[in-house]
């Protein structure tokens, strides 16, 4: 599992994957943080945000955050030499200047020299460390954060969570434990202990026999083994309770905000009828949000605690809205009206969202133009509600700079990340570009980082033969014609975006 024993239980022998999680960007923590009612200053630091990330692996959003905001200052923690190793490395190759990457254990950080390579923090934010690592390393992190996060600051905390994975600890565990004893490495461990939890399963073994477990093995289907490594095979892994989590970082003077997700701010839409009276029995936000995991099952948390909370009032969150910049993800006749949500089945309106729609379609508006717009129906012109909803569905999205223009700094880092991803031509290989309208990444597919780039360099130009011809790709008459169609396919639907995102 690991070289030595200073992993202490932590896998190290097979790098986790590069990944990009919006939920970090410090643009949408404080879009998220205003729509759960409370005042961020990150506005006030758009050009000089400090940015730190603990738990930054190899180190992809680190780069992503450094790249997209030329301005910030950004710190990247990460206890496995390797992975700092990997993602100074790119920095240095793409010529990233804003971005410093630090080797430190994050249980005796806070007490370090190295700690004085961190500044004091505008925004923290962690992904999956906390539900990873033993309790001293949490002690640590609470330490460091008690340290290192400014009055009005934000932390973004995302955890594997009680009481939704319950059903989940046993299969983790016998996925670990059975895969210890049939594999030297820790991503053949994993990949040999789920195959023993799928044979359980198939074996209808009782305490498996459940729709979590089921969901989650289909969910798994297909992922990189070092994701599954990383995940699942660590000596410590262990869901928490939110309460808990709250009850730890309190140490810190950090309070609960709400959820990264923006929808999962609105009980209506967490929770049916019936629950959302038990919830409402309750003033206690604690309370509150266990009656909500209870109803919900979520599980994974994208947590946000500030420290202090300064409330903020329904006007004021409208007026917060009002100034925002949305640029649509989807062309207007694939927008979905109807969304499955954990209170059921919900349906945007129709006429309301069709006209904002059909604003958006050309070209990205600000929100108080949007709830502006003549013939909207006045009860449905809640900024809050429709920010939360089209950007919480993922099919608009917010633009903190809705000017700026991707530099070449910029695009030779996304090339070079396109490139990695589609190694061993992996054309479809999970990847993201830096977007600096976005002042964050954008999701996509290594044939999206391919076919931005080849875009802007030719003016826009629609090429396929030359692509097919770089690529390598097609062997065949046949190949060839399928893979045209698909890449001019792709040209085609992704192109409005884009260029509405100021990368073409």
């Amino acid at each position: 599992m690991s070289a030595g024993n200073w992993a202490g239980g932590y896998v190290t022998d097979v790098s986790y994957t590069a990944g990009y999680y919006v939920e970090q960007s410090p643009h949408l923590l404080a879009l998220s943080a205003a729509v759960s009612g409370a005042v961020t200053d990150v506005g006030e630091h758009i050009d000089d945000l400090v940015y730190v990330e603990l738990g930054c692996g190899r180190g992809m959003n680190a780069l992503i955050q450094a790249v997209a905001n030329p301005g910030w200052q950004v710190v990247a923690v990460d206890f496995t030499p390797a992975a700092i190793a990997e993602a100074r490395a790119l920095a240095r190759e793409v010529g990233i200047d804003n971005v410093t990457f630090v080797e430190a254990d994050l249980a005796t950080l806070a007490e370090d020299p190295a700690a004085a390579l961190i500044p004091e923090a505008d925004v923290v934010s962690l992904h999956g460390v906390w539900s990873w690592v033993p309790m001293e390393v949490r002690a640590g992190i609470v330490r460091l954060l008690k340290a290192k996060v400014k009055p009005g600051g934000l932390v973004h905390l995302s955890y594997n969570a009680l009481p939704a994975l319950q059903n989940v600890l046993g299969m983790q565990r016998v996925m670990r434990e059975a895969g210890l004893r049939l594999a030297e490495r820790s991503d053949r461990q994993a990949v040999a202990g789920l195959a023993v939890v799928r044979d359980l399963v198939a074996g209808d073994a009782l305490n498996l026999r459940n729709h979590p477990v089921g969901e989650l093995l289909q969910r798994l289907e297909g992922l990189p083994h070092e994701y599954l490594a990383h995940e699942y095979m660590n000596g410590t892994w262990a869901p928490v309770f939110h309460a808990d989590v709250a009850g730890a970082l309190a140490e810190a003077k950090l309070d609960f905000i709400g959820s990264a997700r923006p929808p999962e701010n609105f009980p209506d839409l967490m929770m049916t009828e019936p629950q959302r009276k038990v919830y409402d029995r309750f003033e206690d936000r604690l309370m509150q949000e266990l009656v909500k995991d209870l109803c919900s099952g979520r599980g994974l948390r994208h947590d946000i605690f500030a420290r202090g909370h300064r409330p903020l009032s329904p006007a004021g969150r409208a007026r917060a809205m009002m100034d925002m910049t949305l640029a649509l993800t989807v062309a207007p006749e694939k927008f979905i009206y109807s969304l499955t949500l954990p209170a059921g089945q919900a349906t945007l309106n129709a006429p309301f969202y069709g006209t904002v729609v059909e604003a958006l379609a050309g070209g990205p508006r600000a929100v108080g133009e949007l709830v502006g717009l003549p013939g909207l129906d006045g009860a449905q012109r809640d900024p809050t509600e429709l920010v939360a909803m089209l950007v919480g569905t993922g099919q608009a999205i917010m633009l903190p700079r809705p000017t700026a223009l991707a530099d070449a700094r910029t695009r030779r880092f996304n090339r070079l990340v396109g490139q990695r991803a589609m190694q061993g031509g992996r054309i479809d290989a999970p990847a993201a570009v830096a977007v600096p309208r976005l002042g964050g990444g954008l999701g996509c597919r290594a044939v999206d980082v391919f076919l931005m780039d080849r875009m802007a360099e030719a003016g826009g130009a629609v090429d396929p033969d030359i692509w097919i011809a770089e690529l390598g790709a097609a062997t065949t008459a046949e190949d060839h014609a399928r893979l045209r169609a698909r890449l001019t396919e792709l040209a085609q639907e992704r192109a409005p975006l884009w260029r509405r995102l100021g990368m073409l």
